[in-house]
């Protein structure tokens, strides 16, 4: 963002570069991690559920199969419930980003694309967590509701495929915050010429 307008904020911003202590995105980001991951793998476990029955009843552990079916499925609506408020905390935080300049990160990026890489991807997920958010409930209350096995094979894929997005998207914003050192207060000190070692005791 441009210098000027983050001169306007003036003291507003602590040593991070932001309004408060802890940036919220990230912390957000985990939540949406969290929430998707324990959908899927309880999907999982729920249409793999004929072959755990035997293990579960030799560990004198009661499940019902609808129970998995459940967890997958308010798990995968929370996530894409988070996710807007992941993805809107993410802007904020971006529009007052100011990385290091003249790096270059491990994938060979600058700041300024893997910063645009990484908003253009948020939406992107965004996009993809609520549409099979969408997809589960169609499955759940419409098309497999009277099976079973609540969810489709291809659901419980696109699942996967999802996850490997997630990790590529996640290693941007990794990058975004080690190598470029955006809303990491010690190296807004350090580029601010203070020692950090003095300043946060």
């Amino acid at each position: 963002m441009n210098p000027e307008l983050l001169d306007q904020l003036g003291s507003q911003l602590g040593p991070n570069g932001l309004p408060y202590s802890i940036p919220i995105h990230p912390n957000l980001v985990h939540i949406t991690l969290g929430l998707f991951i324990i959908g899927i793998a309880f999907d999982f476990a729920g249409a793999f559920f004929p072959l755990e029955k035997s293990i579960l009843k030799m560990l004198s552990l009661t499940a019902v199969r609808s129970n998995f079916f459940d967890v997958g499925w308010y798990n995968v609506l929370a996530s894409a419930i988070v996710t807007f408020f992941t993805v809107a905390a993410g802007f904020y935080e971006i529009m007052l980003a100011t990385p290091e300049a003249g790096v270059k990160s491990a994938w060979g990026l600058e700041a300024m694309p893997t910063m645009l890489l990484h908003g253009v991807g948020g939406v992107f997920l965004l996009a993809i967590i609520v549409g099979m958010a969408v997809w589960r409930g169609f499955q759940r209350f419409a098309w497999r509701k009277d099976m079973g096995r609540q969810v489709q094979w291809s659901y419980l894929l696109a699942g996967v495929a999802v996850l490997g997005i997630m990790f590529v998207h996640g290693t941007l914003g990794a990058q975004l915050a080690a190598e470029f050192g955006v809303h990491i207060t010690a190296s807004e000190l350090l580029r601010a010429g203070q020692n950090p070692n003095l300043l946060l005791k």
